[in-house]
């Protein structure tokens, strides 16, 4: 029996289904202020460039984004805004990580990383246009022990800075909290620790703090990991290890430079990545302090995830469908 004989669709038609995309808003309502004036603009917006209404999600303490990427996703949104701090970015990560839907962040909270690297603009309005206008890129993600990280992961002092940070502080102050508490931490003992990175010979060193990260900036304009790329497949490493005080006025002078060379830090890169301490240290991932452990394990996931960004030599042409994964 001949095989039926379809007709092309019309390229107007195909078209206008490209650029009437299906949406979903997750939102941490703890995190983010004016959600009646923010829910009005989204859908204005939206409907301005002639999509359909998004359908809303706030979070919850038992699943602060995860659960609701995930069904936001099943329930065919092709892309995900996400309003509020680090921690519901990455938790929305979680749930987006592997597929085709985009990651569109409308910043709030006090971190805000993942933007910030990414070059997307603090205010909702520009991140709202910047899916519109479907820029989009592939960006890495790092995969510890199974739970997903944006940014960065530590283990020590910046570990320890994060979950001691004082809630009332940040909500006040932004990135300043961060500096409180690590002032509370400078007298602790340094950590001997062992960096294995791929197949390389392994570092042992006295240090306070190893970063792994697929970004670079952190809070109040300092860059960590200068040369850092979210899109290379690598995760740098950084081993800090200030002795005294002025190796620890070299260090912030440096950051906040973006110089490439400090005495106290090391940069290694790489795709899979080992640190193994001599006692139980504070762990975190994009600020999410997790379990503390004598370890931390972690390796790269590539082009895992796609999210809305200002680049237009770099934007996809959704007519012609979204590039296969690697």
């Amino acid at each position: 029996m001949p095989r039926e004989r379809t007709t092309p669709e019309p390229a107007q038609e195909q078209r206008r289904r490209f650029d009437s995309l299906r949406s979903a808003v997750i939102v941490n309502p703890n995190r983010v202020e004016g959600l009646d004036e923010l829910r009005r603009e989204i859908a204005d917006q939206l409907a301005e460039a002639g999509w359909p209404e998004p359908e809303w999600l706030e979070t919850t303490a038992e699943d602060p984004g995860t659960g609701q990427a995930r069904q936001a996703v099943e329930n065919g949104a092709e892309v995900v805004f996400v309003a509020g701090g680090d921690g519901t970015v990455r938790a929305c990560v979680e749930g987006l990580a592997g597929t085709d839907a985009a990651l569109a962040i409308l910043p709030g909270g006090t971190g805000n990383l993942l933007a910030a690297n990414l070059g997307v603009p603090t205010q909702s309005v520009e991140g709202i246009r910047l899916a519109v206008e479907r820029g989009r890129r592939h960006i890495d993600l790092g995969d510890a022990d199974g739970q997903l990280f944006a940014v960065m992961a530590g283990m020590g002092l910046d570990a320890a800075m994060m979950q001691d940070a004082p809630t009332a502080l940040k909500a006040r102050a932004g990135w300043f909290a961060y500096v409180v508490a690590a002032l509370k931490h400078l007298g602790d003992d340094e950590m001997k620790v062992e960096v294995h990175v791929d197949g390389e010979p392994v570092r042992r060193r006295r240090a306070r703090t190893v970063v792994v990260g697929n970004v670079g900036r952190l809070q109040g304009g300092t860059n960590l990991l200068p040369d850092a790329d979210p899109s290379d497949g690598l995760l740098e490493v950084a081993i800090i290890a200030p002795r005294n005080l002025r190796h620890w006025v070299e260090l912030v002078v440096g950051l906040f430079r973006a110089r490439r060379r400090i005495p106290s830090r090391e940069i290694v890169r790489g795709s899979r990545v080992s640190i193994v301490s001599d006692r139980r240290q504070a762990r975190q991932l994009d600020g999410d302090v997790v379990e503390p452990s004598h370890r931390l394990d972690v390796h790269v996931r590539p082009e895992a995830l796609w999210v809305c960004v200002e680049q237009p030599d770099e934007a996809v042409d959704l007519a012609a469908g979204a590039p296969e994964r690697s």
